[in-house]
């Protein structure tokens, strides 16, 4: 899908050199993936020991390969 968007080139560079990307596109689309895991992990963070959350290590072991699956039949990568 396009975007037209307006982005701070001078950020953008910056973001660049630190994911050690190579174009403009797959540092959105990284970024936007880091965006997701980190308020997927505040919410976990969040449920952690309030009994909302009825699920062991290796059941959240057995989520995450599940996702990386469904990530990779996407064509995204996942960098952990």
């Amino acid at each position: 899908m396009k975007t037209l968007v307006d982005v701070n080139e001078s950020v953008l560079r910056e973001a660049m050199k630190v994911a050690e990307t190579a174009t403009k596109k797959e540092t959105i689309n990284l970024a936007l993936e880091e965006l997701i895991k980190s308020k997927l992990r505040q919410t976990l963070k969040g449920m952690a020991g309030n009994g909302m959350m009825e699920i062991g290590l290796s059941g959240l072991r057995r989520q995450r390969q599940r996702r990386e699956r469904a990530y990779k039949g996407l064509g995204a990568s996942v960098k952990q």
